[in-house]
């Protein structure tokens, strides 16, 4: 008998005791006939006696222990072992392709081998079923019984029911699985037909694919869009009873308030101090945080979240960007963005995430040279490090500039730190083009939903905010008495530039301060001479002055900051220049560029539409009467009490990106049934004529909601609103809709067109609708975790 060296050890130790078991025989009568006869006979007394309590002790486990384990129970441990050893095989090897074509980085076929090795298990086990059956019923000799042979196995199940599945015989055969795809796969899976089409002309533009398996066959196609990058449904090829291995490697999440861990995180590449202003607000802040932290794991069960990899990278800290956020931190430049990347830092690492934070491309490209095949355009996204990224847009360029063909699989990862929002038809590289709205902030062509805005600008984008700062404790700021003061919110001289009469008419009510940054060899041009300035004030002190302040003074830029909510949270009246028209990119520079149409209709919408009276004042600064009847209103009431909206609080924000990080997953490509938002919070409407769908589900005191415009682009949709003389299909933002002139009824053609914002005078839109939390507007009733 010849035994062969492989690597799997229970053959070789097979192949050992066969080689032992051949020499003993054949060399046993040659010693036996050497040994004289009183001797023999006593050896074998000696063996016979052995094998005799041998065989006593084995019959004594058999019959005379009462908790002994039946087959059933015998069978059960072996199929429980089994199925943890296939798991485990399965999470080694979880780069192989399975099917019946080559694993990659292997020279054999693996499912034909397996599929061997376990026919072969399953005959084994089954006769020793049978075997240990009869011995405990005493019928070893019964004509009865049969040792089934493993013919009458192959494609037969423990019920003796045949799957749907090939055998070993027939793998090895050459025999493939069929590959077909139904009506309701292409419903389901809508880009599967196209991806197809693409890989049959394209699978040889790049060797990764052939290193997965595709060798230009549509099974092997099917096997690698469906394994691989999940553009097909995996029961094409692999039968209708599939069963998902469950990662027993998973870890999960846990609630951290360790401020030195993330002070570890955050450490500066280099000497511009990149970080310095986001540690000294997290610093100052951390007690805040850690007591939201509390609140919220007393009110919500956040046991059993995985937790996540995720790398921040922001972009606008780098020196490529030349933008000089880190040069300008502490001299008067605009800190709007970094108080959201703070805020987002501190939320991703308490909610017990895996955090990695760059800030410069260096760092960067050392990343993405240990990821294996991160330039490839094959979209496993087994193999990547992180399971989330934060940056922003020029993070985004940054990472596409270095990945190239590699950015498809990265693609659906990034969450999109995004001050004003993109609208889809900025998004969409191809529509903007074509309408001429094609910008370097624009084109991206990720699902909207993944631009993380600083207010609900468009339902479109996710909200992600940031949290006010409350410096003070509630103890020092309920015994800080107010005084007759107003502070403008402006602190660079050209802010101040043509309000000269606005500003005199407060002055005439009120002193004037403010917080201008001024250099010592350059003087304030546009700001008047009785106003007292204190330069650029630290945390603790420009909240010691927003104590003592009544009203807080918008100039009309800049656009929707912080500012604001921190003087209302502080008990301050904010004045709110109202636009008229409204600034935007067709009549502001400031807009130009801008992946928005949005019409700003004050300094800060969010505080004119969330909040409003008595802490907000929307007014035209150019009307001095209007200003004066409003200061003598607010100062006549004299009652200043502070309001802050839960969503800017430490735990709504918690609260918040916990919710988007449970349930948002744009890297899933198959067209089901929404889960979340709740189905129940979402209601169709079908919007007047010229009326957007955000403007027709806030006229209900609802939120559009984009994610659901999938479940009712369909004829039947229109049917609950109204008849269609026909029904057209178009790949626009306005649709679906209901044209009032030709009667059509228009569904949309490219998921990343529908939008929120689209509308046009002749047609009526149909619209999800959802509800939300009062003071959180990002979550619907019952979504609160």
């Amino acid at each position: 008998m010849e035994c062969y060296c492989i690597e799997h050890e229970w053959v070789l130790v097979s192949c050992t005791i066969n080689a032992m078991v051949k020499n003993s025989t054949t060399k046993w009568p040659l010693r036996m006939m050497r040994i004289p006869l009183v001797r023999r006979v006593l050896l074998i007394l000696v063996v016979f006696g052995v094998l005799w309590s041998f065989t006593f002790v084995n019959i004594s486990l058999v019959f005379s222990q009462s908790q002994s384990r039946s087959s059933n129970e015998v069978k059960a441990e072996i199929v429980q072992l089994s199925e943890e050893y296939i798991k485990a095989l399965a999470q080694e090897n979880g780069d192989i392709v399975d099917g019946p074509y080559a694993g990659r980085f292997t020279a054999f076929d693996l499912k034909k081998t397996i599929a061997v090795l376990l026919e072969s298990m399953l005959a084994r086990i089954n006769r020793l079923e049978i075997f240990v059956n009869n011995v405990t019923n005493g019928s070893l000799l019964s004509d009865n019984s049969t040792l089934l042979s493993p013919h009458l196995l192959m494609g037969a199940g423990l019920d003796g029911r045949r799957n749907a599945v090939l055998s070993a015989q027939d793998l090895l055969q050459g025999k493939s699985e069929k590959c077909e795809l139904t009506e309701e796969d292409m419903e389901q899976y809508p880009h599967c037909g196209q991806k197809i089409e693409w890989m049959q002309k394209m699978w040889q533009s790049d060797p990764c694919y052939k290193g997965y398996g595709v060798d230009g066959s549509n099974c092997s196609i099917i096997m690698y869009l469906s394994e691989v990058e999940d553009f097909c449904p995996r029961q094409a090829w692999s039968g209708t009873h599939n069963k998902t291995l469950v990662d027993t490697r998973i870890t999960y999440a846990n609630v951290t308030v360790d401020l030195q861990g993330l002070m570890n995180l955050l450490v500066d590449p280099n000497d511009r101090q990149g970080y310095a202003w986001i540690r000294m607000r997290i610093s100052r802040m951390w007690h805040r945080w850690s007591s939201a932290a509390k609140n919220l794991v007393s009110k919500y069960d956040l046991q059993g979240r995985q937790k996540q990899k995720i790398l921040i990278h922001l972009g606008l800290l780098s020196k490529q960007s030349g933008w000089k956020f880190a040069e300008m931190q502490f001299k008067g430049g605009p800190l709007g963005e970094l108080v959201q990347w703070s805020d987002l830092i501190s939320t991703l690492y308490i909610l017990g995430h895996e955090l990695t934070v760059t800030s410069e491309v260096e760092q960067l490209i050392e990343i993405l040279n240990h990821v294996p095949a991160a330039k490839t355009p094959c979209q496993s996204r087994k193999e990547l490090p992180v399971n989330l990224i934060y940056t922003d847009i020029m993070g985004l360029i940054q990472f596409k500039k270095r990945l190239k063909a590699g950015y498809a699989k990265f693609s659906c990862l990034f969450r999109v730190v995004d001050s004003f929002g993109t609208e889809p038809a900025f998004n969409h590289h191809a529509f903007a083009k074509q309408n001429k709205i094609l910008s370097s902030w624009g084109g991206q062509d990720l699902n909207p939903q993944q631009f993380y805005t600083m207010f609900p600008h468009s339902p479109d984008n996710s909200f992600m905010g940031f949290v006010v700062d409350r410096v003070l404790n509630d103890s020092e700021t309920n015994l800080t008495p107010k005084e007759n003061i107003a502070l403008v919110y402006g602190k660079n001289d050209y802010m101040w530039q043509g309000k000269e009469q606005y500003l005199d008419v407060i002055h005439s009510m009120l002193e004037v301060h403010g917080t201008v940054y001024e250099e010592s060899d350059n003087k304030l041009q546009n700001v008047p001479s009785y106003v007292i300035n204190h330069g650029i004030m630290t945390g603790v002190d420009l909240h010691k002055l927003l104590q003592k302040t009544k009203i807080f003074v918008g100039l009309g830029f800049p656009y929707e900051g912080p500012a604001p909510l921190e003087a209302i949270a502080n008990g301050a009246v904010f004045l709110n220049p109202k636009f008229n028209p409204p600034h935007s990119s067709k009549n502001h520079k400031f807009f130009k560029g801008k992946p928005t149409h949005r019409e700003v209709t004050s300094q800060h919408p969010y505080a004119e539409t969330f909040i409003g009276e008595p802490y907000v004042y929307t007014i035209n600064p150019n009307n001095t009467d209007e200003v004066l009847q409003v200061l003598k209103n607010i100062l006549k009431d004299n009652k200043f009490s502070s309001y802050l909206p839960n969503e800017y609080t430490e735990e709504g924000m918690l609260q918040r990106m916990n919710a988007y990080i449970q349930h948002q997953n744009f890297c899933s490509f198959q067209r089901g049934l929404t889960k979340w938002p709740l189905k129940e919070a979402v209601q169709f409407v079908f919007a007047e004529k010229g009326q957007s769908c955000k403007d027709a589900c806030w006229s209900l005191n609802h939120i559009c909601e984009p994610v659901y415009f999938p479940e009712l682009n369909s004829k039947e949709s229109f049917s609950n609103f109204t008849e269609c003389k026909s029904v057209a299909h178009s790949s626009n933002i306005y649709y679906p809709a209901y044209d009032t002139n030709a009667g059509t009824c228009t569904t949309q053609d490219e998921r990343l067109l529908f939008s929120c914002v689209g509308s046009m005078d002749t047609l009526q839109r149909l619209c999800p609708c959802r509800n939300y939390i009062p003071g959180q507007s990002a979550l619907c009733i019952g979504c609160e975790i």
